[in-house]
């Protein structure tokens, strides 16, 4: 690791103070994330709960879970279960955490938090009325390279940041009854990828005075490309884009006035940072040697998470709730001029 570059400043996941997690919709991403909890921390996994007793049994079977639901209301009604992670497709993000909520449990909700700002605060609401913990699992903010980033920034290593470039893309065989493609299910790129760029972007230059998107459409009415333009109250400038036709580099370039940020690819989950002054002279970089790739990281917000609570926050303060509707009013404002400009 180079020490030209500050160190991320996040302890080891594994000393986070241990909480007692139940799994709401086991798939994918829950796979992954239990996956990653088992390695690298040490948090408990108590239960899991599915719309249907076997797929929770099957679950828990192969994560060695003690408890196994067949309704998310026997999971969040689980008198062991601290903090419910709810891994539902995100259509059903404001319903599930609801549900939760109303049990008194804190909650991890994976992203997008909801389909809209709307549905959003009234999670937000709902949350901040029980007192409880709620926060979006946007997990790049609390991965290593986001810290060293986030150090350059705030040190002034590259003056006063004005370009923020970001992408990610991928190509989707179109299926107008997957999750990607129908509307019901809140489908598009801006929902799915966009979440990424646009939290990037607020991670880096707040919340936008102006969005300007223009994009494309799929034969199911949902954007599946997207290009954005944020525009900071300042006159500094985020470009971004997502896109679910086309796979795109995934990385990230940070300008500023007195040089520029490269984050490799993908700059969500990335293992490099380099930094270049104004001339374009590599200064230095760092490498992530922690060994954890791709989704093996979701074990860093779950420790984050494990030592907000422990430490009686409700919220977190790398990534708040307010900023979190932020984003999905942006979201909401490139979606509509998406639509409306084709």
């Amino acid at each position: 690791m180079s020490t030209e570059l500050p160190a991320p400043r996040f302890p080891d996941p594994r000393d986070a103070p241990t909480l007692r997690w139940g799994i709401l919709a086991p798939g994918t991403i829950a796979n992954d994330f239990v996956d990653s909890l088992r390695r690298h921390t040490d948090q408990r996994v108590v239960a899991a709960g599915s719309r249907t007793l076997e797929r929770a049994q099957e679950f828990a079977r192969t994560h060695d879970i003690a408890n196994a639901y067949g309704s998310y209301e026997e999971l969040v009604a689980d008198a062991d279960v601290d903090i419910v992670y709810i891994a539902s497709p995100h259509s059903l993000h404001e319903e599930h955490a609801l549900l939760a909520i109303g049990a008194g449990k804190h909650v991890l909700i994976e992203k997008p938090i909801a389909p809209t700002a709307d549905a959003a605060r009234r999670i937000v609401d709902a949350a901040r009325a029980a007192g409880v913990f709620a926060a979006e699992a946007m997990w790049t903010r609390y991965r290593p390279q986001s810290d060293v980033v986030r150090q350059l920034v705030e040190s002034g290593a590259i003056g006063d940041v004005r370009i923020v470039f970001a992408d990610f893309g991928g190509a989707a065989d179109f299926d107008p009854s997957s999750r990607l493609f129908d509307p019901a299910l809140a489908g598009g790129a801006l929902l799915d990828l966009g979440v990424y760029v646009v939290a990037w972007s607020s991670f880096l230059l707040g919340a936008p005075a102006s969005v300007t998107a223009r994009g494309a459409l799929a034969p199911t009415g949902v954007d599946a490309q997207a290009a954005l333009i944020l525009s900071s109250p300042d006159g500094a400038q985020s470009l971004l884009s997502a896109s679910i036709n086309a796979p795109t580099p995934a990385d990230s370039v940070v300008s500023g006035t007195a040089g520029r940020i490269e984050v490799d690819s993908p700059f969500w989950n990335a293992d490099t940072v380099r930094l270049y002054d104004a001339g374009g002279s590599l200064v230095g970089s760092w490498t992530d040697e922690a060994d954890r790739p791709v989704r093996q990281s979701l074990c860093y917000q779950a420790a984050a998470v494990a030592r907000y609570i422990d430490a009686g926050l409700t919220e977190s303060p790398l990534h708040d709730l307010d900023e979190t509707i932020a984003i999905m009013e942006t979201l909401d404002e490139a979606a509509r001029q998406v639509r409306e400009s084709v």
